[in-house]
């Protein structure tokens, strides 16, 4: 009998709770489909003595089984706490990873700014420092302050010019909305440096980031969720794209903070017309596609992104954000479950080509 490939997926745990269980358990499963052996491990579950990993697999009640399993073929990263007992597996020369260890989301940026094959896709950003926001909303009606290292669309403050006074909201740490008007720059500056003196996260910068006009439906900000991952072939490959919508008056459009999500083409389509929507479509793709390239050359063999991209009023589209590690929740939101279903076996479908 043929020996099974074994695949490995290193996260975080605590006793038998998981970040992202319900993703991990559907990962899983999906493996076992496709004839691999598949557990989940984290950092404490490593024997390297005797060559093999303290493994979980999901029960068929809900819970985890744990025994000890071979030592994996190979690795899927979906750690996403830069924890030092993490970092220091991560750069050992343990295993055989599916995907690269990544940088902090705003080296990233001003990395791809500087590249000429994808800088025109990127709103001009630079790392906070006083006086930053005051320069910058000389040039740009719309400004953005984020965290270099956050997610989940916390901590991001949106900064519009309207008339002579200033409209500041954000969402906090906690997902709490926070909105303030203001007369001066200067009264700005004073606001924005408190803002990033409560939400820094651990020794994370902030990003001053021109604002693009996400308005393209009144008085809400929506963009776009675009999967790209590698197939069962190696080859990159768009899995699908959703419209995130955030709730009105809100700065941004994360579903955690009251968004919802809806199918990208129809929406689209309703706002710009079915030709231009073709137009705009094609160019995510392209840029999706540029973005991917370009960071594998950089850090070497990765697996799949999550661009957050923007499509401004008149209709050209932005890189916001990428994330290595993404979700993929968006296509169940939308109920586009075959799209979901190949989203989660796509990881695992990479990883046993790469044995190959």
């Amino acid at each position: 009998m043929a020996q099974q490939d074994v695949v490995g997926i290193l996260t975080w745990r605590k006793g038998e709770r998981f970040s992202e269980p319900d993703y991990l358990r559907r990962l899983v499963v999906a493996g076992q489909k496709l004839g691999a052996k598949v557990y989940l491990f984290s950092h404490q579950d490593v024997n390297v003595a005797e060559r093999k990993i303290r493994g979980f697999t999901p029960t068929k009640a809900g819970g985890w089984s744990s025994k000890w399993y071979a030592w994996p073929d190979v690795v899927i990263d979906r750690y996403r706490r830069r924890v030092p007992q993490y970092m220091r597996l991560r750069h050992s020369k343990l295993f055989t990873f599916a995907n690269s260890p990544f940088s902090k989301k705003w080296r990233v940026t001003l990395m791809l700014a500087k590249d000429e094959r994808v800088s025109h896709w990127i709103p001009e950003s630079s790392v906070y420092a006083p006086g930053k926001v005051k320069a910058m909303l000389k040039r740009f009606p719309i400004v953005y302050i984020k965290p270099g290292n956050g997610t989940g669309g916390r901590s991001i403050l949106k900064v519009k010019a309207a008339g002579r006074q200033y409209v500041l909201s954000g969402r906090d740490r906690l997902s709490a909305l926070h909105q303030a008007t203001l007369k001066t720059a200067e009264g700005v500056e004073k606001w924005v440096k408190r803002w990033v003196k409560e939400q820094q996260l651990g020794d994370g910068n902030f990003l001053v980031q021109q604002g693009v006009d996400l308005g393209v439906l009144p008085n809400r900000v929506a963009d776009v969720r675009v999967l790209i991952q590698k197939d069962e072939q190696g080859d990159w490959s768009v899995t699908g794209c959703g419209v995130r919508v955030g709730e009105k008056g809100s700065s941004t459009s994360n579903l955690h903070g009251g968004g919802k999500a809806v199918p990208f083409q129809p929406f689209l389509a309703a706002v710009f017309g079915k030709e231009r929507a073709r137009t705009i479509t094609s160019e995510v793709v392209q840029l999706a596609h540029q973005t991917a390239v370009t960071l594998e050359e950089r850090f070497g063999r990765m697996m799949e992104f999550g661009l957050d991209i923007g499509v401004d009023v008149d209709g050209r589209p932005w890189l916001i954000e990428v994330n290595p590690k993404p979700g993929r929740e968006v296509f169940r939101e939308i109920g586009d479950m075959d799209t979901y279903e190949r989203a989660i076996a796509r990881p695992v479908q990479f990883a046993l080509q790469l044995l190959r």
